[in-house]
């Protein structure tokens, strides 16, 4: 698409695909992959907890992405920049770009949904983590002056 002076028109959309871009992961550390037969357009983030905090979650979920779990975390693949104006409740970590630091071994996949998309919302997520570990949303925290 052009504009009228003939430059092109940029939009939110490429805007964020740009930033994704740019988002290199770090070295040798492990990552998390999207099984055969799936695709991530959106690029490819994860959200970890606790295993115990991960079993209050699941069965919190309209809809689970893949989940892969080790001997002390399960982790959820989101769409890239999922933390994006979130906070999201300690214990849970973001890890950009579906990386894994500090993790020996790759994780096993516990849960893979139908369909060809790899992702957990990340709304329902957040409200779930927040639900279970009794944080408040952002959004609805006061506002200091």
């Amino acid at each position: 698409m052009t504009s009228a002076h003939g430059g092109r028109v940029r939009n939110l959309d490429t805007l964020a695909r740009l930033r994704r871009g740019l988002r290199t992961p770090p070295g040798p550390a492990l990552r998390l992959p999207v099984p055969d037969g799936m695709t991530a357009p959106l690029g490819c983030d994860a959200v970890a907890v606790p295993v115990p905090f991960g079993r209050l979650v699941m069965p919190r979920l309209p809809r689970a992405g893949c989940v892969y779990a080790d001997g002390t975390h399960w982790w959820w693949l989101v769409p890239a920049d999922s933390d994006h104006a979130l906070e999201w409740p300690a214990p849970a970590r973001y890890a950009p770009c579906a990386v894994l630091p500090d993790t020996p071994e790759l994780p096993a996949l516990i849960h893979r949904p139908d369909g060809k998309l790899p992702y957990t919302p990340p709304i329902p997520l957040y409200l779930a983590l927040c639900r279970v570990t009794g944080t408040a949303p952002a959004w609805s925290r006061p506002v200091s002056a």
